[in-house]
């Protein structure tokens, strides 16, 4: 029988406990607990959702790595074609963890109306597209389908859309300049078939997608010939071992980049984001652990006299120690039980409900992200019992210091 546990419960259980002076005390460091817990929950699922969000919006408009010809280098105009008689398209065989390749080519217009006009990229895509990004972010219409047929269907921006006055199903014209300007620009007449809105307005503001075949034609290139191929990856975090990868197994002609090294100063700015919930962490396990030494001080001096008995009965300091580290560890599963309860609660009607919105324009999205992971709950409380229990161990060493003949006469 573990006597330290049973000494511990019964602690817990009697009444005197409930109505001691160290009661407020322990409460307090049990509602300072599940603050804690809160507030770490909290930090890290926006944390990592506001990245998870940004990322998919970034590869959403131009994949998770690029291949391009090495004249196209920092452009987001294509100004080269590549062959799609390539070994990699359109299977990468050669290198796993692939989930769609899929080519692309962009050209720079102006979507003129009778009333305004807009400078714009135009994002020529294919039958290979893979439309789930636009699916999730649709907010009229349909998604275009491209055949082997030249189409006239675009999808444009919520943004463009209210800027330029152009609804669904509506017909706009599109002048692209030529290489020769002394020459009459391309006109395109296309129609809006669906209108989405990602909360990218770095984005949403320039593109415009459409049918690879009108690039294809302006250009002059063959039915072989396009941009470039965005690669979608199964896994984010694999981007710069699979850029390094897929840079290996393509011609020595062509170049491939990833949306890392593409657009680094959003992947900078994001990744402090790590920053902020390892110090809001910090702060609340130490917060955290100062209110259980308080707690676990005042527990000791009110016991001072079951101290002494327990130790002229023979009962050692190791032992009486663990009767108090138990007491302890119970007040802080407590507080981390009504903290993950009351977290959950609060991230679940942030993720379904979307109350708390962002300004788009600094956050690039327009509501809380919330990303709900058991694997990082499971850290935090493991993480914060372990600790604290480890921050009590010293306070605890008070015990070894209490003599029984005064203890058992201490008023």
């Amino acid at each position: 029988m573990n006597y330290e546990l049973f000494i511990a419960k019964r602690i817990i259980a009697a009444k005197r406990y409930k109505s001691s002076i160290s009661s407020p005390i322990i409460k307090i460091a049990s509602i300072a607990i599940a603050i804690g817990i809160i507030i770490m929950m909290i930090s890290v699922a926006t944390g990592i959702g506001l990245q998870k969000k940004i990322r998919e919006k970034i590869a959403g408009f131009n994949g998770h790595i690029q291949i391009t010809n090495f004249d196209n280098n920092n452009s987001q105009i294509t100004l080269k074609p590549v062959s799609t008689n390539q070994n990699f398209y359109p299977k990468f065989k050669s290198v796993s963890g692939i989930k769609n390749i899929q080519v692309y080519a962009t050209k720079a217009g102006i979507i003129r109306t009778p009333t305004d006009f807009e400078g714009v990229v135009f994002k020529g895509v294919s039958s290979d597209y893979n439309w789930t990004f636009f699916k999730d972010y649709l907010v009229k219409g349909k998604l275009p389908k491209y055949t082997q047929k030249t189409s006239n269907e675009v999808l444009i921006s919520e943004e463009i859309s209210k800027r330029l006055h152009i609804n669904l199903n509506d017909e706009f014209n599109i002048i692209f300049v030529k290489d020769n300007p002394s020459k009459p620009p391309f006109i395109r007449v296309l129609k809006v078939v669906g209108i989405y809105n990602s909360g990218f307005e770095d984005f949403d503001k320039n593109y415009v997608i459409g049918d690879i075949h009108h690039i294809q034609k302006m250009n002059k290139w063959d039915k072989n010939e396009v941009g470039g191929f965005e690669i979608i990856l199964n896994n984010f975090d694999e981007i710069q071992s699979k850029t390094k990868e897929i840079y290996q197994n393509i011609g020595s002609t062509l170049n491939c980049e990833n949306i890392i090294e593409k657009y680094p100063g959003i992947f900078e700015w994001i990744n402090l984001f790590d920053n902020n919930i390892f110090l809001i962490i910090t702060i609340m396990i130490l917060v955290a652990g100062i209110n259980m030494i308080t707690a676990l001080l005042v527990l000791i001096l009110e016991r001072t006299q079951m101290i002494g008995i327990l130790k002229a009965l023979g009962s050692q300091n190791k032992s009486i120690r663990k009767i108090f580290l138990y007491n302890a560890t119970y007040i802080i599963l407590k507080g981390l039980f009504w903290g993950n309860l009351i977290g959950l609660l609060l991230l679940a009607i942030q993720k379904y409900t979307g109350i708390i919105t962002l300004n788009p324009n600094t956050y690039y999205v327009s509501k809380v992200p919330i990303y709900i992971s058991f694997n990082y709950i499971i850290l935090l409380n493991i993480g914060t019992l372990v600790l604290c229990v480890i921050m009590l161990l010293i306070p605890s060493i008070i015990i070894t210091k209490i003599s029984p003949v005064k203890s058992i006469k201490f008023e």
